[in-house]
């Protein structure tokens, strides 16, 4: 994707240091767009469990380029002792994410099979650029698939736009490139598909709000941002055509967990008969694994309880453009409710399976084969 006509991925090795690996950091959008430098595991961990890197996509390959600097800082003397550390260190972050310890774990069975510590870092930083470019093509092709779904919409509807609801931020930034749920919008309006972005905000950290509608507006689509609790109004007002987000794990049976709120999109989606779609890599299936044993990671309270940003007034700036941080350096905390108040800080729910309508992946639209309600009351929606 490109900002300010510049083409970026959100990870990548430094070509002029190979020891070290560049990302976006996530943490100052929309208001500022910054560079940072990861160069030990603890920086990986550190960037993943702040949110400097996160969506499911993302946080695979971070995992990836994690161990490979885990190689290079391991002891030639303790090389096959200090990797497992590593990988734990790394998989702790985020447990829900599914991506993230699979590419710790095809990292490990990749670097076993080398002979010395030499060709075992040769193999972990030949691993860390295959799992990135492997996600990269998988957003690519998700978004091929998804904008053939959405030209077909569109031509149902006589080329009046179509329009779309996403939960979260499941866009580039989640991935390594091109995106997962917001692919298929980039890849249509690309195709010149008239569409329009319903941006639900997704508290607490508001990855919609903030990321989202960040990356919409340096794209150029059409979209507003609405509170969580209006997604369910515009559906039983005929307001939304197609709901798609991301997930961080999928089971066998095609259960979903994305991020906190998904679930009570996808019971609206079927209620209103609009179709719900997740938009999903292989990476992200994990067919071991029931529903009720997924992981939910819980954060910090105070993402609940405080929320932040910039202190500015609207100005006549583009859209697309993000505040200057010579304007305004800081970027201001409060306090949302009585200071004795405390929270709870679920990270994730599970969509049951038969609330989806499909799957859209790097392969093609895999139809929900427990698909409800939903499913059956769109069934003109190609899936």
């Amino acid at each position: 994707m490109n900002v300010d006509g510049v083409p970026y991925r959100t990870i990548w090795l430094d070509p002029g240091d190979r020891t070290a690996v560049r990302i976006i950091d996530q943490r100052k959008l929309p208001y500022r767009f910054e560079i940072a430098t990861l160069r030990t595991v603890g920086d990986f961990a550190a960037a993943i469990r702040d949110m400097a890197v996160r969506g499911a996509g993302l946080l695979g390959a971070a995992g990836g380029y994690g161990m490979y600097v885990a190689a290079l800082h391991a002891r030639d003397d303790r090389f096959d002792a200090d990797m497992p550390k590593a990988a734990a260190e790394l998989t702790a972050t985020r447990p829900t994410a599914r991506d993230l310890g699979a590419a710790v774990r095809r990292q490990l069975e990749a670097i076993s099979q080398g002979s010395d510590p030499s060709e075992k870092r040769r193999i972990a930083l030949r691993v860390a650029e295959q799992i990135a470019e492997e996600n990269a093509e998988a957003g690519r092709k998700m978004g091929e698939h998804g904008a053939a779904l959405m030209g077909n919409m569109s031509r149902r509807k006589g080329g009046a736009p179509v329009e779309v609801l996403t939960h979260c931020n499941a866009g580039w930034l989640g991935m390594v490139d091109h995106g997962a749920a917001l692919a298929p919008v980039y890849a249509a309006f690309d195709r010149g598909v008239a569409l329009h972005v319903w941006v639900d905000e997704t508290r607490p950290r508001n990855q919609g709000a903030a990321l989202t509608a960040w990356e919409l507006a340096r794209h150029g689509v059409p979209h507003r941002i609405i509170v969580d609790n209006a997604a369910g109004h515009l559906m039983q007002h005929g307001m939304v055509d197609i709901v798609i987000v991301g997930a961080d794990r999928v089971t066998r049976a095609g259960d979903v967990a994305n991020k906190i709120g998904t679930y009570q999109v996808a019971l609206a989606a079927a209620d209103n008969g609009v179709p719900f779609y997740a938009a999903v890599p292989a990476s992200t299936f994990d067919r071991e694994i029931h529903p009720e044993e997924i992981p939910i990671e819980e954060r910090d309270p105070e993402e609940v309880r405080r929320a932040s940003g910039l202190a500015v007034e609207e100005t006549d700036a583009s859209p697309a453009a993000g505040a200057r941080a010579e304007d305004n350096p800081e970027i201001l905390s409060v306090l949302l409710c009585p200071q004795g108040s405390t929270a709870r800080n679920y990270a994730f729910d599970v969509t049951p399976a038969r609330l989806i309508t499909g799957l859209i992946t790097e392969t093609g639209i895999l139809s929900s084969p427990t698909a409800g309600r939903a499913s059956e009351r769109s069934s003109s929606h190609p899936g």
